[in-house]
């Protein structure tokens, strides 16, 4: 069941969010702030975050921490890299070294688990997917969010040129700027689709499909999603919302 709120994904918004892309990497501070805010917006479509223990997965630097207690949020976030996560000076409160493919993270224990933009960095997506079922406790919410390789942002910094391969895509890019990009194929970044996520998601038995939708897009372009080949390239980014049995 989605609660009612305050998210609006409107046309007005899309646009803002595809703007802020652009300065992602002059400006994180602003880009990240502000979608860690719209996120946190539409997860509460979908969970009452009051008091609620949220996980997040593969949070980093803690964007998507600060905004989610804003929210009221009490936080766990489990990252792979102690680096990232005191990147910004402080190191994130909550934060607990450890892989999203095997989460320092008792079973059942977390009313949402959330993740933003990690799926397509871990080498095995469906482990990560079942982890994150694993944690949530019956009745909790998994929110997982992901950039579909076949977008045209798949290839993040060699975009659009992931279309011609992921390795070719790289070489290009380290030619062009004279260093190896941060998202480096088949290393850091692997090519996740949205048709192998909607099976994984309606094949679970412990827990029920709450929605499915292009995060970035409009509402009135969620059909897009059902439709194979084309969703592929225009979702941009798939959320999947599911509440565990």
């Amino acid at each position: 069941m989605k609660l009612p709120g305050a998210h609006r994904a409107d046309l007005a918004r899309s646009v803002r969010l595809l703007r802020a892309f652009r300065v992602e990497q002059t400006d994180p501070d602003f880009f990240y702030g502000l979608l860690a805010q719209d996120t946190v917006d539409q997860l509460q479509s979908y969970a009452d975050l009051a008091g609620a223990v949220v996980l997040d997965v593969g949070g980093g630097a803690g964007y998507f921490a600060e905004a989610l207690t804003r929210a009221g949020a009490r936080i766990v976030c489990v990252d792979c890299d102690a680096g990232e996560m005191s990147a910004r000076g402080e190191v994130v409160p909550g934060g607990v070294v450890g892989s999203a493919l095997d989460m320092p993270v008792r079973t059942g224990t977390v009313d949402v688990c959330f993740s933003s933009n990690v799926l397509e960095h871990v080498p095995q997506p469906y482990a990560m997917a079942d982890e994150m079922l694993r944690v949530t406790r019956p009745g909790g919410t998994i929110f997982l969010s992901f950039t579909n390789w076949l977008s045209p942002w798949g290839g993040h910094e060699t975009s659009p040129w992931h279309y011609l391969g992921g390795h070719r895509a790289a070489r290009r890019y380290e030619r062009k700027q004279g260093r190896r990009p941060k998202n480096v194929f088949g290393e850091s970044m692997y090519a996740v689709s949205v048709g192998e996520m909607l099976r994984w998601a309606r094949q679970q038995s412990e827990a029920e499909v709450v929605d499915i939708l292009p995060r970035y897009l409009p509402a009135w372009a969620k059909g897009v999603v059902r439709v194979p080949g084309v969703r592929e390239v225009l979702t941009w980014n798939l959320v999947l919302v599911l509440r565990k049995r």
